[in-house]
């Protein structure tokens, strides 16, 4: 472990943080919640730019590019799956190669030529198709051509490529503003993930009701150059913070490391461990980890086979003998992989938010008033208003309340929180099927399933699974951001980030598989498929059911892979290392010192 980092009175970082130019950096001087400030700002704009392009991405599709509701969704959730597929290959790039700073400003260039892309293509008219005012124009039955649906998607994937090396960095970065050997620092990163997934819902929340109306109601070429603007910003933003910001030293492939356990192990299959654990291969705890800031892992009883990696036995070289800390961050990484795919289905049906559930809503009466039209995709914002609700009680009761009964200073364990959004996701899609049913129902009894018009009931009778969303959300997806960051070993934080990550793009494929595959099974024999184009003639209803049982199985295998999972040990220690440490930083506050 590192010591102190004293020199001539000043107090640097003990984590290992450094400026741009590889030097030690004061505490004083960068970091701490003055830095985040700027990534956290950065992160408002961002996401106002992204959800302005995604909120309504179904309904450009639908309404300008012509395609049917199946296509069109599945397009959606395919390039989403890319956005959060690609961060992997981010990750690895930021901690092998370049570090996180300089992945997230050349990957920022990238998304920022997307965007200009997309906004040219549906702006210039050659790169549109013409427009469809009323259903009998001559432009209606005219599709995209060839070229521009390749200017459109091209533009959408340029973008997807570019997020791949911010998001899984800008969070990472924020998160290492903090010394994990500074208690006061330590305590405050609990709350960081909290504020930061606030300040995602908040930006969030302005795509999903300003830029959405802008969209419906003065154009595209607007509602598409504003996201434009508002991604230019914060990437200004962030670049203005950069004298304040701790840096991490690229520390090596992850891939290459594991990879060398997982062969080393491999070959020495048939090596007996020894008893001691202590006769292993480990190297200098003060030459390679003290003088290096780096940590060093014990070796760990679970995920045994791994450990003949780092018995002396053959040749000294990297593929054939690795260190205990080695094999044990390998581990670490695995570990997680059974919890990483317990959240693949409550992903899935995030990404209904933005597809069926947006679809549903062009099907009910949207007016409030005589004249005004509430955009389907605005229902969205009622996702972002539940979940910055439910953080801030979250934070600052929930957490309060529960730190006096578990003595855990996060209230409860990270798999606790994920557990109770994955119950909260079942109730959702109930939800969701019933409210659906009703409206079929509504829709028959006034003649409206074959020729699919407005059914008339409000269209704030799906607000119950917007809500819900958000509430899980509150619970799940920042404690899975947060989980996959803890858990990583040291030198492979930006990996561990991008599992989190992982789990939307995966949610999403699986999303465009399951609407593909169950389309084809209920369209066989002659019968009608659960969703076609009409959807007052579609069974959405079935389709959110058969998401509840999955949401239920779902559940009863993450019982099971929580039961099986193993904290690392580092990070079990920290529960209790923290809890004194919130009681210091109270008490520091409070002007009382302990002796």
């Amino acid at each position: 472990m590192a010591g102190s980092v004293e020199s001539g009175g000043r107090d640097f970082t003990q984590d290992g943080s450094v400026d741009l130019k590889g030097n030690p950096v004061l505490r004083s001087k960068r970091g701490g919640w003055k830095a985040c400030s700027f990534v956290v700002v950065y992160e408002v704009f961002e996401r106002m730019a992204y959800h302005g392009i995604s909120a309504n991405l179904v309904l450009y599709l639908t309404r300008k590019l012509r395609e049917g509701t199946v296509t069109s969704a599945n397009n959606v959730t395919n390039w989403v799956g890319t956005i959060w597929m690609t961060p992997i290959l981010g990750a690895y790039v930021a901690d092998a190669h370049l570090g996180r700073y300089w992945t997230f400003v050349i990957a920022s260039g990238i998304y920022l030529s997307g965007m200009c892309l997309l906004t040219l293509a549906v702006t210039i008219p050659s790169l549109k198709p013409p427009s469809c005012t009323h259903p009998g124009d001559p432009g209606c039955s005219e599709s995209a051509s060839p070229l521009q649906l390749g200017v459109f998607f091209g533009a959408l994937y340029t973008l997807a490529i570019g997020t791949g090396g911010t998001k899984p960095n800008i969070s990472t970065i924020g998160a290492d503003q903090f010394d994990d050997f500074a208690p006061k620092e330590r305590a405050h990163k609990l709350s960081f993930f909290n504020w930061w997934m606030f300040s995602i819902f908040f930006g969030t929340l302005f795509a999903n009701t300003f830029l959405v109306y802008i969209q419906d109601n003065v154009g595209w070429s607007i509602g598409y150059g504003l996201p434009m603007v508002g991604l230019a910003v914060s990437i200004v933003i962030f670049l203005v913070g950069t004298p304040y910001y701790r840096h991490k030293v690229p520390s090596g492939s992850p891939f290459t490391r594991m990879g060398r356990v997982i062969v080393a192990a491999i070959r020495k299959w048939s090596v007996p461990l020894p008893t001691d654990p202590k006769e292993l291969h480990e190297l200098d705890l003060e030459e390679y980890y003290s003088k290096k800031n780096k940590f060093r892992i014990d070796s760990t009883p679970s995920l045994r086979c791994l450990n003949k990696a780092a018995v002396k036995s053959g040749p000294n070289t990297p593929w054939m003998l690795c260190s205990v800390t080695q094999v044990e961050e390998t581990k670490q990484i695995l570990r997680m992989i059974p919890i990483l795919i317990a959240t693949f289905i409550p992903s899935t049906m995030l990404a209904q938010v933005n597809t069926l559930f947006v679809k549903q809503g062009t099907t009910l009466n949207r007016k409030i008033g005589s004249s005004f039209e509430i955009p389907p995709a605005s229902l969205a914002a009622f996702v972002t208003l539940s979940m910055l609700i439910s953080v801030v009680i979250y934070d600052r009761f929930f957490v309060v309340i529960m730190k006096k009964r578990t003595n855990n200073p996060r209230g409860i364990s990270l798999l606790q929180r994920m557990g109770i959004g994955l119950i909260i996701h079942i109730i959702i899609m109930l939800t969701a099927s019933l409210t659906e049913r009703r409206r079929l129902r509504v829709a028959k009894d006034h003649g409206l399933v074959e020729n699919g018009g407005k059914v008339p009931l409000t269209i704030f009778i799906l607000l119950p699974q917007f809500v819900l969303m958000g509430i899980a959300d509150a619970f799940l997806e920042v404690s899975k951001i947060e989980f996959f960051y803890d858990q990583a070993p040291q030198g492979m934080k930006s990996l561990g980030t991008s599992y989190s990550m992982t789990s939307l793009g995966i949610g999403n494929f699986l999303s465009s598989f399951l609407l593909h595959t169950v389309s084809n099974i209920t369209e066989r024999n002659g019968h009608r498929g659960w969703i076609l184009n009409n959807l007052n003639a579609s069974h959405l209803d079935y389709y959110y059911a058969f998401f509840t049982i999955l949401n239920f199985l779902n559940f009863i295998y993450f019982l099971v892979a929580t039961k099986l999972y193993v904290y690392k040990a580092e990070a079990s220690e920290s529960v209790e290392v923290l809890g004194s440490d919130w009681a210091m930083v109270r008490a520091s506050n409070n002007g009382v010192s302990e002796t």
